[in-house]
């Protein structure tokens, strides 16, 4: 099966059917080229929705991520964005593989075409231009030919009149006979160039034809062929990735498996534990009692005397309290039901465990964090106190290893004195020392709080050792540098706006409660360990070494209050002094 013997008369059609292999070459290009168009905005669609979904650093978003459950949304999002990259893998490999080997193959096809049908066109007019010179010896045979013949009769014509002289009769013989021998010679010139031209339409047909066409197959089957390799590589190229698309996915599986339900909880009970135990019982109040009943310090509404709206409550709790209910100042008011009371308890949020701390809370500016994280209930303040010091430590020992190099330098200039003058170390060394120090105490004072808030500071005194089942939020006084810096008597801590909204309508509402509240009587005394300057509403300043009475003892927001004389009175924190109870005295808590 040959183009040149099958399709010897097919110049035409075979021109315009390589000419059609060659557009669908292109167009299956134009089609591998849109389709590395879109893998490549399909990969950028996949990385913009990947980047679009990772959580933002230093943010709350970011903080989120420790769950498991988020944790495997992160791996989702880094395995999507892998998953793109191998996308834009496919793309760069068919655009080098397949797109510019075939635009490469095509220019080159292109030539090679245009070659041979240039030399079969010659070939064409080689043969034309002898069948033309064949057509014209023929007719100048036969021209001659005829010419000779009306010679001949001419002469013939001549020689049979009487009338004519035998001159003309001579020219006429003589003039046939030259005719005739141009025919002969047209003859023989005929004969010669149709043999030649018999030669080379056989040459043509069987030689030529046969050689150009073939040549032109085999470079039509050379490019069918190579259709078929690209169209291969084009599955293949998406076949290499296949295994590392899988990783991907297997990956996300990976992650949804590593979802643990147990551990997402136990991170939420160490994000939001305040540490505070929850409220004890409420008594039963007796209101068949003809006589004005006294307050029991587990009442509802125990007031140490004055009538206060106060709850306190048994066991480890006793420092938690409730928001208040309003006194009744009338004893002709009729009191609330006890069951309208207990709904307000239980929509109430429980985190302002003392109502005087929260008077006090309100004359601070909102917004503001104290060093130590006091406003924090216990167990967040344990962990933001942890992570403090872990980051102290991680300061220190890279300032070490900044001292040690330092040194091994120094070290090296007093060895190679031409390397450098060690004494233009020495105030970068001696920078760094002091930074190591500074970091130090840094650390010591948050180690000294932590170790407060975990219970392993031993206390000043016995007496001093209170277990009220409240956490304590001042500052020891192995540290009275940074106890200094605590001047605000707020013990209590607020979590949004809207906590602060209603803190600032309670006071409202209180605030005529605490105007008319009468003297408190002493239930002790205290020395002031060091010297104190209250400078904030409902604090006052003391010296150290001077002794005052107590009034009211710390409520576990690490204020006491205290009295100097009947028109000066106020709060110090309980870290400042040094307190001794009276036992015998009314509403004196007995310390272990």
């Amino acid at each position: 099966m040959s183009w040149g013997t099958e399709l010897w008369d097919q110049f035409d059609n075979l021109e315009k059917h390589t000419q059609w292999g060659i557009d669908i070459l292109e167009k299956y290009i134009k089609f591998v080229k849109e389709r590395t168009e879109i893998e490549l905005s399909y990969a950028k669609q996949l990385r913009n929705l990947s980047k679009k979904y990772q959580p933002k650093k230093n943010s709350k978003e970011e903080e989120e991520y420790r769950y498991t459950a988020c944790k495997a949304f992160l791996s989702t999002l880094n395995e999507t964005n892998d998953y793109a990259g191998q996308h834009e893998v496919i793309s760069e490999n068919m655009t080098s593989q397949i797109t510019v080997e075939l635009a490469r193959y095509v220019q080159e096809l292109k030539q090679e075409r245009k070659s041979h049908f240039h030399d079969g066109r010659k070939a064409q007019q080689h043969i034309e231009t002898c069948w033309k010179q064949l057509e014209s010896s023929k007719r100048r045979f036969e021209r001659d030919c005829k010419e000779a013949d009306r010679a001949q009769q001419y002469f013939e014509k001549m020689d049979a009149d009487i009338n004519v002289t035998k001159a003309d009769v001579e020219k006429a013989r003589q003039q046939a006979q030259m005719r005739h021998q141009m025919a002969e010679d047209s003859k023989a010139d005929y004969s010669s160039i149709l043999q030649k031209f018999n030669h080379e339409q056989h040459e043509y047909y069987h030689t030529h034809i046969p050689n150009i066409f073939q040549k032109i197959q085999e470079m039509e089957e050379r490019r069918i062929v190579r259709i078929g390799e690209s169209v291969k590589t084009y599955a293949e190229l998406d076949r290499q990735v296949i295994p590392i698309i899988g990783k991907c996915l297997d990956g996300i599986v990976k992650a949804a498996e590593s979802i643990d339900p147990k551990n997402d909880s136990q991170l939420a009970i160490e994000a939001y534990k305040s540490g505070f135990e929850p409220p004890g019982d409420i008594e039963f109040e007796d209101y068949t009692q003809p006589m004005k009943r006294t307050v029991s310090d587990n009442s509802l509404s125990n007031s140490r005397g004055e009538g206060k709206s106060e709850l306190k409550f048994g066991g480890k709790s006793k420092g938690k309290l409730w928001p208040f209910i309003k006194k009744n100042k009338s004893p002709k008011q009729q009191k609330e039901p006890l069951s309208h009371r207990f709904n307000e308890f239980m929509t109430s949020k429980p985190k302002i465990h003392c109502f005087r701390s929260l008077k006090r809370g309100l004359s601070l500016k909102l917004g503001a964090t104290p060093e130590d994280f006091s406003n924090l209930p216990p167990e967040q303040r344990r962990k933001k106190l942890q992570q403090k010091v872990d980051e102290l430590n991680k300061e220190i020992q890279k300032e070490m290893d900044q001292r040690d190099a330092i040194t091994k330098m120094k070290d090296v200039y007093l060895k190679n004195p031409q390397m450098g003058d060690p004494a233009s170390l020495d105030h970068k060394l001696a920078e760094v020392s002091q930074n190591i120090e500074k970091l130090r105490l840094e650390a010591q004072k948050f180690e000294a709080w932590l170790a407060e808030v975990e219970g392993r500071l031993p206390a000043r005194s016995e007496q001093a050792r209170r277990h009220s089942g409240m956490y304590d939020v001042q500052n020891p006084p192995a540290v009275n540098n940074c106890a200094q810096d605590r001047e605000s008597p707020d013990g209590s801590y607020t979590e949004d706006q809207s906590q602060e909204s209603e803190v600032k309508v309670l006071a409202t509402d209180f605030d005529d409660e605490f105007d008319d509240e009468e003297s408190l009587p002493a239930i002790g005394t205290c020395k002031a360990l060091y010297t104190f300057e209250g400078q904030n509403e409902g604090t006052i300043s003391v010296a150290e070494g001077e002794t005052l009475y107590v009034i009211e003892e710390d409520k576990g927001d690490g204020w006491t209050r205290i009295r100097r004389s009947e028109d000066e009175e106020g709060y110090v924190p309980t870290s400042y002094v040094e307190v001794y109870l009276d036992k015998n005295a009314k509403g004196a808590k007995t310390y272990i």
